[in-house]
């Protein structure tokens, strides 16, 4: 991996503040692809349905190419892994979540034949289904398409 291209920490900052600071800290991931968005939720199939929607409907992935969508299926539920800590469940355990995430799709490595990665980062709380009685929480995923 070129040090200088830190994925995690490229998707991390996007989540955490958006597509054009982070570009603006880190413009060696200009020619990287970048998606954000919002989920709020108690079911935990519509923060992975909302990403997925997101991703097949800008393009960032293929749909009709099975390993595009495995491989962001796998992003997604590692960076969910890191918001419920490792517990993949929300609404069963009375739990909520409000999440900003981001995608981002590129080439990490130097070497042309390490091919394209896809990244998810979420950003948000999870906690109690009452105001204020949540935390924050991130979550980040990576894997190879």
């Amino acid at each position: 991996m070129n040090k200088n291209l830190r994925f995690g920490k490229f998707a991390s900052l996007v989540a955490l503040t958006d597509e054009d600071t982070a570009r603006r800290l880190m413009p060696e991931f200009k020619s990287f692809r970048v998606i954000t968005g919002k989920v709020g939720t108690m079911d935990l199939k519509k923060v992975i349905a909302s990403v997925e929607t997101a991703a097949k409907r800008e393009g960032i992935i293929n749909d009709e190419v099975y390993r595009e969508t495995h491989a962001l299926y796998h992003a997604i539920v590692e960076a969910i892994q890191g918001v419920t800590r490792g517990d993949l469940a929300v609404g069963d355990i009375m739990r909520t979540v409000g999440l900003e995430f981001s995608i981002i799709r590129g080439k990490p490595y130097v070497e042309d034949g390490e091919g394209e990665w896809i990244a998810v980062c979420f950003y948000g709380t999870i906690g109690a289904p009452i105001r204020g009685k949540e935390h924050e929480a991130l979550g980040l995923g990576i894997n190879h398409i």
